[in-house]
Parts: C-alpha cells; sequence; structure tokens
C-alpha cells in the first residue's frame, strides 16, 4: 500500500488533501468465544490493514466511498440514520454516532476507505474499519480518547448500530497491537500483557474461501447458550456474573445438571479460558511444542463442544499436520468457515504455504488463499 498514492487518489475524488490512518485485522492465536464471557484471548494485529482517508467539509455532511465496494453515501451528521442501511458504510456510520453520543465534536467530512484485510475470512476487517474511522472523524474534533476507550466505542458501534453482538477483543487488538507480540488480554479488566512471539516463528493464515450461511445467526445463538449456563451457576453462587468466573470443579461438579448442549458450550469456555492463560506462558517462555498442544485442544473443543468449525475448517486443520516445521494451528475467528491460524518455523514458511494449499485443494477441489504474516502495531495516523 503507497499511502501517497492512496492519498492522491482522494485528492482526484474530493479535491483536497487528506490525512490517512491505518488500523490492522487480526488474527487470533488461542481463545476462541471466550471474550464475550469477560474471558482470556490472545490475538495478535497481523500486516492486513484497513487505510482510511478523511478531509474535513465546511457543511455538516459525512461523504464516504470505497475502493473496494460500489456506492456513494451522504448523510447529515446531525441527523444520521437511526439504523443500519445494510452497507459497509454502517460501520463508519455507527462509529459517528457513538461518537456523537459520548460528547465528541467533530467536522463534517469527506471519507474513502481501501481495504486489504479479506473480507469474511474472519480477520476482523469490520473492527480495522471501525477503528480506523475512529481515528480519522477524532481528528477533524478537538476530542481526543485513550486507545482502550476508542475500542469500546467501536465495539459498542457494532454491538448497537450493526447489530452483531461481539466481545471487545478485535478492536481492542486493532489499537493496541504490537509488533512481535501477541497479547494476552482479560476481557473483564481490559488488562493487556505483551507475549513476545520467538523471531523464528511465522503467523501462516489458511483461507478455507468458505462461509457458511448460518454463521451468524449460529455466533448469537451460542451467546445465548453460554447465558443460559450463566444463570445456572449464578444460582449456586451470587458473585458468577460470566463464565469466566466459573470453576473447573464447579464446571465438573454440575456436568449431569445441565442441558447437554449448554453444559458442552460452558465446557469449551471454561476450558478455554485455562488453555489460553496456559498458552501465554508457554510462549512467553519459547515453549513452542506446549503452545502446538494448547491450538490442537483449542480447536478440537471448537469442534465438539462449541460446534462451530465445518468440514473444510477441519480438513485444512488436517493439512497442516506433519509438514516440516509446522508447530500448531487451529481455527481461528468465530467459525463456520473462515480461517486456520499455523505457527510455523520461518525457514518452512514458503514450503509449507504450498504444500498445505495442495493438501486442502486436494481434499476439496478448492483453491485457498494462504497468508505468511508477523504480529504488527496497532492503528497509526499516516500522514
Amino acid at each position: 500500500m503507497h499511502i501517497s498514492e492512496f492519498a492522491q487518489r482522494f485528492e482526484k475524488v474530493f479535491a483536497t488533501r487528506p490525512r490517512v490512518f491505518r488500523a490492522p485485522g487480526r488474527v487470533n492465536l488461542i481463545g476462541e468465544h471466550t471474550d464475550y464471557n469477560d474471558g482470556f484471548v490472545m490475538p495478535a494485529a497481523v500486516g492486513f490493514s484497513i487505510y482510511v482517508a478523511i478531509a474535513a467539509r465546511p457543511d455538516r455532511k459525512l461523504v464516504m466511498r470505497s475502493e473496494e465496494f460500489p456506492g456513494n453515501f451522504e448523510f447529515e451528521l446531525d441527523h444520521l440514520p437511526p439504523q443500519r442501511t445494510g452497507s459497509w458504510c454502517d460501520y463508519v456510520l455507527g462509529v459517528a454516532t457513538v461518537l456523537q453520543q459520548r460528547g465528541c465534536e467533530f467536522a463534517g467530512a469527506n471519507l474513502l476507505a481501501h481495504g486489504e484485510v479479506p473480507i469474511g475470512a474472519g480477520l476482523s476487517s469490520s473492527a480495522a474499519i471501525e477503528v480506523a474511522s475512529a481515528l480519522a472523524l477524532l481528528s477533524l474534533g478537538k476530542t481526543q480518547l485513550p486507545l482502550p476507550e476508542i475500542a469500546k466505542l467501536c465495539r459498542q458501534a457494532e454491538n448497537n448500530f450493526v447489530g452483531a453482538r461481539v466481545g471487545i477483543m478485535d478492536q481492542f487488538v486493532s489499537c493496541m497491537g504490537k509488533a512481535g507480540h501477541a497479547i494476552l488480554l482479560d476481557c473483564r479488566s481490559l488488562e493487556p500483557q505483551f507475549v513476545p512471539i520467538p523471531a523464528d516463528l511465522r503467523l501462516v493464515v489458511c483461507n478455507t474461501m468458505v462461509k457458511h450461511d448460518l454463521a451468524t445467526g449460529a455466533y448469537n445463538t451460542r451467546r445465548a447458550e453460554c447465558e443460559e449456563g450463566v444463570r445456572y451457576f449464578a444460582k449456586l453462587d451470587p458473585a458468577i456474573r460470566a463464565l469466566r468466573d466459573v470453576s473447573l470443579e464447579l464446571l465438573d461438579q454440575h456436568a449431569r445438571d445441565l442441558p447437554a448442549t449448554i453444559w458442552k458450550r460452558c465446557c469449551h469456555v471454561v476450558r478455554e479460558n485455562q488453555r489460553t492463560t496456559d498458552a501465554a506462558y508457554a510462549l512467553a517462555r519459547g515453549d513452542v511444542g506446549r503452545m502446538g498442544e494448547l491450538m490442537r485442544a483449542s480447536h478440537c473443543s471448537l469442534r465438539d463442544l462449541y460446534e462451530v468449525s465445518c468440514r473444510e475448517l477441519d480438513l485444512m486443520v488436517e493439512a497442516a499436520e506433519g509438514l516440516p516445521g509446522f508447530c500448531g494451528g487451529r481455527m481461528t475467528g468465530g467459525g463456520f468457515g473462515g480461517c486456520t491460524v499455523n505457527l510455523v518455523r520461518q525457514e518452512n514458511a514458503a514450503e509449507f504455504a504450498t504444500q498445505v494449499a495442495e493438501r486442502y485443494r486436494r481434499a476439496t477441489g478448492i483453491t485457498p488463499q494462504v497468508y505468511s504474516c508477523s504480529a504488527e502495531n496497532g492503528v497509526q495516523a499516516l500522514s
């Protein structure tokens, strides 16, 4: 991405020079479906980003265009739509709405978005455009907010305006990512611990190229099932506010008392929290073998207990096993398609990408996209 060229394209459209902001997507190494249960996650920001160019207008209009999606959108800042429009611009509109509700004033604006985060691959393009847009809009006003607060506001935009009941992980890591590190994030306190990723490892992300239609509905269903589990355990101990508060011992004691499906969902979340903290400890010590074991266990749990995997994800995980340099892998993201994340020795990463793609193609007839990347910094003002 050449920032000067992007700025020039903006200038051709809007006849003014912009400021440019970049926010990354993310890949989650471990800790899946734990964030909205107040648990632990361990994501890393990756080198696929959304870029937002912005310049003030003399009126109170918000004019938005994308280089990837059709349509020119124009709204009055003082009369933003009360609900989503069904277009990509909803992510920007949602952010503008929550910023205004927060008391942040900013000028009318021309905005151009450019995306490099693969859409629908589970790498959180939505959080990236929310975070980049938030910094862009704030740059046109007098309000400055700390990055964790921006992450909260962007999550609120996606929850309340877009209608996706996501947790805080995606927006937080897009704001706070650190090159060469994963983040062990406590999703209740929002206290991050930066965990170094060994320098000789690459994050190899394998896109199955499928996204099954039930993904969004099933995501909300899983949240409701977790909430049902919390209601049960809260009757036993009023201090329990989320599955984060349920111990392994309490979970095992009541395995036969819960409906089978609810127990499976709770079992995944409670044990995934433990796996995630264990994984941070292993990675910090450079124990890549233990990290790989925990990633494999996470995928099995997501497949068998949380039931958010699919045939293509399972085949992609299987395709990686036994390849030179492979240390561990699992599905990443909400599930029902999207990507796997793999830890691979740097000297083997290129050959791994070729072989895993060929194995998957032979098994499914689908040619995947495979990306080799590293952990990168979070949101930045580029110009």
